[in-house]
């Protein structure tokens, strides 16, 4: 058996009239007729090996070798006569003395290269094969790296980490549950955890008072673009803590993770209450690289010539605007795809504004309401404003999507890290679904000290002390400061819905461990599959994922979810519908 010695990529000219053994992948073969020209690969980069005429029988082997094949070759390192900058290890290659076809390939249903050569659902059908390209090699290390930055931070500051169960009660919410049937207890039913939520909050009632965990969760939610029914999670918690002091910890920790890729980060981050981002941006997770506002114009529609605008305005909607300088040269077709956008994103319509040898718009106004609208947006000749007057939620989000998705010159967005805190969100919001409210995060979290008063008569106005991290416009981390409190515990719970029964039923350990006394506490959870994401300037978190699911959350590689038998059903007391 050959014993590797050094990995492939590792080879440099400092390893010259060295003797070598490589083990690897065939990447690429050049028959040259009397020479044999390899390259071999593994999870450090590719070298180039030579098998020679002089060894006429390994000329020969070497004639063998296919594509994929697994081997391991002795030889010696020796200088290229014309070096290859394009790999680091160009400079060298290895003469080889003896050749192991270890394994045989297949032909693959596609090369093994960067960029990748077939369409993303053949290459999860064949993830191990996908897994072998560079690109990926390099994704999974960085994943490691992350999780080893995370967990030598954390340590430093102080954390333990203490794993938590992965088969617990249902939630509240039990539809977005995973549920595992008891075969011991027929008719009863463990949850795979959304979050380690409850048992967090656990550790620290019972003394242990910085946690952390790199930990899994199950979310069976309708599917999005780039959500995984199952995902990891840096979980954070912490006793005795100020807002100002857990955003500083959190901070470092980001610091220490982009580190990694040698991104310099500045601190402190923006704070940003969610009610000015929402007025402002049009989002709770601000994309700050995009230097457009949002502005109300409100009072301008109301006294304004535009009985369209004074419509909508009486029934209770709100007159919002964006101004996006340079873009007046927009042709008609440009302008009414963004209206056909505004459209579907709920509005009514979209009402633009240039200034061009006087005023052009979509809406008849009186050039008093055109200079007005345009001194309170700050507009030059040369640029666009575009409204929306309807329902203030609704205008927000139509133009807060045209802000967040308007060209930009994609060097300038990539080569920047904007984070900030989003702050102070709502406590509840109504789920017409449910008709009621709901938590806005989760139920553990604790109420304004000013809003108290408000959460039996008005819940939608009360505020949470609750926060995300937002990173070039992508939520990579929420939290809060909690309920330590029983009485209080109880209230949010009843201003949920939530009869008493039911909170015993669901909540009952943890309120009763809430009595003997809770310190103040908070935490954070960071989306671990996003935060590798943007480290590796990736757009879907499937590229750093070794074995995703797809959008449906199927796994093509081993066919699941799948049938099982009608013995296993049995076991368990089921019966399919």
């Amino acid at each position: 058996m050959l014993k590797r010695t050094v990995y492939c990529g590792e080879l440099r000219a400092a390893h010259e009239g060295r003797e070598v053994v490589l083990c690897g992948w065939v990447h690429k073969t050049r028959d040259m007729g009397h020479l044999v020209f390899v390259d071999l690969r593994d999870r450090e980069g590719l070298a180039q090996i030579v098998f020679q005429s002089d060894r006429p029988e390994l000329v020969e082997e070497a004639k063998r070798l296919r594509n994929e094949f697994v081997v391991g070759v002795r030889g010696r390192v020796r200088r290229r006569s014309a070096a290859n900058k394009d790999i680091p290890t160009g400079e060298v290659e290895v003469e080889a003395f003896e050749l192991r076809i270890f394994a045989a390939s297949k032909v693959p249903p596609f090369v093994i290269a960067d960029p990748p050569q077939a369409s993303e659902e053949l290459r999860l059908k064949y993830r191990y094969l996908d897994l072998r390209r560079p690109k990926m090699q390099r994704h999974i290390r960085l994943r490691h790296e992350a999780s080893l930055a995370v967990r030598n931070y954390m340590s430093r500051n102080g954390f333990l980490e203490i794993e938590t169960p992965i088969m617990a009660n249902p939630t509240p919410e039990g539809a977005r549950d995973y549920l595992v049937p008891s075969r011991i207890y027929k008719g009863r039913f463990y949850a795979l955890p959304q979050s380690p939520q409850q048992f967090k909050q656990t550790l620290m009632i019972s003394g242990f008072d910085r946690y952390f965990q790199i930990v899994r969760c199950f979310r069976d939610e309708d599917l999005r673009a780039d959500r995984q029914p199952e995902f990891t999670q840096i979980d954070i918690e912490m006793s005795f803590i100020e807002r100002e002091e857990f955003f500083a910890l959190n901070e470092g920790l980001m610091e220490a993770v982009f580190a990694l890729t040698g991104r310099k980060l500045a601190r402190p981050f923006p704070r940003l209450p969610y009610a000015e981002a929402m007025e402002k941006y049009g989002s709770d997770k601000p994309d700050l690289r995009v230097p457009l506002e949002i502005r109300d114009l409100t009072a301008i529609g109301r006294d304004g010539s535009s009985d369209v605008l004074k419509a909508a305005i009486a029934a209770g909607g709100e007159l919002k605007g964006l101004l996006v300088p340079g873009a007046g040269t927009l042709s008609r077709g440009q302008l009414d795809k963004l209206g056909d956008k505004a459209k579907a994103l709920g509005a009514k319509g979209l009402v633009w504004i240039k200034k061009q040898d006087g005023w052009k718009s979509s809406l008849k106004l009186a050039d008093a309401d055109f200079e007005k609208i345009w001194a309170a947006l700050g507009g030059a000749d040369a640029d666009l404003a575009l409204l929306v007057a309807d329902k203030k939620a609704t205008a927000l989000k139509a133009l807060g999507e045209i802000r967040r998705t308007w060209p930009m010159e994609e060097s300038a967005r990539r080569g920047r890290l904007e984070f900030c805190w989003v702050t102070d969100f709502p406590l509840f919001e109504w789920s017409e679904e449910e008709k009621r409210f709901v938590s806005m995060h989760h139920p553990f979290t604790s109420p304004h000290e000013d809003d108290m008063g408000l959460l039996e008569t008005s819940p939608g106005k009360v505020r949470a002390k609750a926060y995300d991290l937002i990173l070039n416009g992508v939520e990579v981390g929420g939290g809060s400061i909690r309920i330590h409190d029983m009485d209080l515990q109880r209230r949010v719970f009843r201003s949920l819905g939530l009869t008493d029964s039911e909170t015993e039923e669901k909540f009952g350990y943890f309120l009763e461990a809430l009595s003997f006394g809770a310190p103040p506490h908070g935490g954070i959870a960071f989306g671990f599959d996003r935060l590798v994401m943007l480290l590796a300037g990736e757009e879907s978190i499937r590229e750093v994922i070794p074995f995703p699911k797809t959008t449906s959350a199927l796994d093509l590689m081993t066919g699941s979810p799948s049938a099982v038998s009608d013995r296993q059903l049995d076991d368990l007391g089921l019966k399919l519908k």
